[in-house]
């Protein structure tokens, strides 16, 4: 049986440990903080002794030695392994809050030589910037996850979703959010349907969602909904094949209205359904916090 790797890496603060205790629960053999150079005999020993599921969180931590964790994956692969790398990140907004909060020190922050409040935020934004870089290439071959407005289980229910997928084809996540409350920053493609008749005008529809039966029925009959939901099929259909022999493991499609509860809610439903014939579906509610 191949081994299963999963690979956490992410800004400091984005919740790597939450997503870390996500997967003991589901079965996984957890290391945190494993120095990249030590990764190969690691999972040499865990093959040995005939380990089914690990997973590994790295991060900032092991900085000089995170260049050769993208040769190591792929030499892993090579070997069978099946691994799947997520990254978790946060807007640097979210991330100073958080360290404010906590009052944790970042571990790229220099030794602070003022008391002055703005010059420590200041330096703990160029810590958080300078670890964007140095994470830069792991990010690019990860599966993103933005933890920025979402809550720990929320982002425990999602990391448990996708490592449930299967590890060798394309997986399609499927995203409703409210545009007032910002773009996921994890979404590959990012569709606007505010223009779209609006059910919360209705008002016997307004405290309903897009699951419930009423507001379906009210979309399905709107010929713009229903124009719009061709569109999209008909672009994912067209590419979806060409992203699979790039060998992308994710695909995010986020569908955004004004509050996040209908409309893109309703469209996101409809999606999901239709492809998963033929592919992997996931479907995130961001706003209904599901």
């Amino acid at each position: 049986m191949a081994l299963e790797i999963v690979l956490i890496t992410g800004m400091s603060g984005s919740g790597k440990s939450v997503a870390l205790n996500a997967l003991e629960d589901s079965g996984y053999y957890c290391v945190d903080n494993l120095p990249p150079a030590l990764l190969l005999q690691f999972v040499a020993l865990e093959q040995v002794r005939q380990a089914g599921r690990v997973a590994i969180a790295m991060d900032v931590r092991s900085a000089q030695s995170l260049p050769l964790v993208p040769g190591q994956l792929a030499t892993l692969r090579e070997q069978g392994a099946l691994i799947k790398t997520l990254f978790l990140d946060a807007t640097t907004d979210t991330l100073v809050r958080r360290y404010s909060e906590t009052r944790r020190k970042h571990p790229l922050s220099q030794k602070e030589t003022s008391d002055s409040e703005q010059e420590q935020r200041r330096a703990l934004v160029d810590a958080i910037e300078h670890e964007r870089g140095l994470l830069a290439e792991l990010r690019e071959q990860s599966k993103i996850i933005d933890t920025s407005i979402i809550r720990s289980a929320q982002l425990q229910g999602f990391v448990k979703s996708l490592i449930s997928t299967p590890g060798n084809q394309l997986t399609l996540v499927f995203e409703s959010f409210a545009f007032k409350r910002g773009v996921p920053g994890d979404a590959d493609y990012v569709f606007d349907v505010r223009m779209l008749p609006n059910p919360h005008y209705e008002r016997e529809l307004q405290p309903l969602t897009g699951r419930d039966a009423p507001v379906m029925k009210f979309l399905e009959q709107q010929a713009d909904v229903r124009q719009m939901l061709e569109h999209i099929t008909q672009f994912l259909t067209h590419w979806l094949d060409a992203m699979a022999r790039d060998h992308r493991s994710y695909v995010t499609v986020a569908i955004g209205c004004t509050g996040g509860q209908h409309r893109s809610v309703y469209l996101v439903e409809q999606l999901a359904q239709q492809f998963s014939n033929q592919w992997a579906t996931l479907k995130r509610h961001r706003e209904l916090g599901t």
